[in-house]
């Protein structure tokens, strides 16, 4: 064990093999360059919420504070969850060093494409200095002590900011909003109708689960930010009941809701696999019923990432985009 580390040293050198960048003195934070923005300095597409909401996918940071730490176990998760702590522990990185660090980590990971002839070189050099980070990399990032402090050190460094949590942890977003910090958009994930399929889906590590996602549905109205509901769908799990599911959005008041499919990819293989991933027109067939049962209109689709967008009908959520 790593004595300045809650992850032990093998895990630790296991996660470097496998593209992640560890930072910060204690090493709960870690970076990993996205395929997306790999993807977008070689002209081969860019990141579904590029498209959606307007960031830059070769400025994006993929990052997180809190690499080990998750109250869930998600079936579908494409992460080494084996290393998952469902509370924190050990010591914190204050979050200038962790940002500074991580955009050195970023820089290193990406030095390659400045010798690649298939990269473009303009945005090759705007990929040095990002300017949008997707704190969502691994773990539950509200688990991370100071992570209203975290989201206004981005902010003061003029980047846009996503935050993804499994919403198990609502007093952390209202300590957000009672900060100042929401992030510029806030996603919860939300991947059952029920705390039966919850349990079987997101296989909760923490007793209340269920009742705390509940809890955040219903706080997210209040939250003054542009905030989306993710559903990550997988065949024979979870990818039914679009009224459920309705239902439990009405409660949100979101901006946006995504029905994306289940990807095979990284560890998720070993407990899923291609037989619950969904085809693009299985999710487009899925969002338009979803569509009829909410309210929320189609507002766009990428094939690649098996991915629909709904938008509230109110004429004010699709002005909610990002202007660089």
């Amino acid at each position: 064990m790593n004595s300045l580390s809650v992850i032990d040293s093998k895990d630790l050198a296991r996660l470097r093999r496998a593209g992640y960048a560890i930072v910060g003195e204690y090493k709960h934070s870690a970076v990993k360059t996205c395929t997306w923005t790999k993807n977008a300095l070689c002209g081969r597409g860019v990141c579904y919420k590029q498209a959606f909401y307007g960031i830059a996918s070769h400025r994006c940071l993929q990052m997180t504070p809190a690499l080990p730490f998750c109250t869930h176990s998600c079936r579908f998760c494409w992460r080494d969850t084996t290393i998952t702590l469902p509370k924190w522990k050990g010591a914190v990185d204050e979050p200038a060093q962790i940002i500074d660090e991580s955009l050195a980590a970023q820089r290193k990971l990406l030095v390659g494409f400045k010798g690649n002839d298939a990269a473009d070189k303009k945005l090759v050099k705007e990929a040095f200095s990002p300017n949008q980070a997707a704190i969502s990399l691994a773990g539950e990032p509200t688990l991370y002590p100071l992570l209203g402090e975290l989201v206004r050190e981005f902010h003061k460094r003029d980047f846009t900011t996503f935050i993804v949590t499994n919403g198990t942890n609502p007093q952390a977003l209202e300590r957000l909003a009672n900060e100042n910090a929401l992030p510029t958009q806030l996603y919860v994930s939300l991947c059952a109708v029920d705390e039966a399929t919850y349990r079987k889906t997101n296989a909760p590590l923490v007793k209340d689960g269920w009742k705390k996602l509940n809890e955040t549905l219903e706080l997210f109205t209040s939250l003054k930010t542009r905030r989306v509901v993710r559903l990550t769908l997988c065949k024979n799990l979870n990818l039914d009941d679009a009224a459920g599911y309705a239902r439990l959005i009405e409660k949100t008041g979101a901006e946006f809701v995504e029905a994306k499919a289940y990807m095979p990819v990284g560890f998720s293989r070993e407990r899923l696999g291609p037989a619950f991933q969904p085809s693009h027109d299985e999710i487009m067939s899925f969002a338009r019923e979803l569509s009829e049962e909410s309210g929320y209109v189609l507002a766009g689709e990428q094939r690649a990432s098996r991915v629909a967008l709904l938008c509230r009908d109110d004429g004010v959520a699709k002005n909610r985009l990002i202007k660089r």
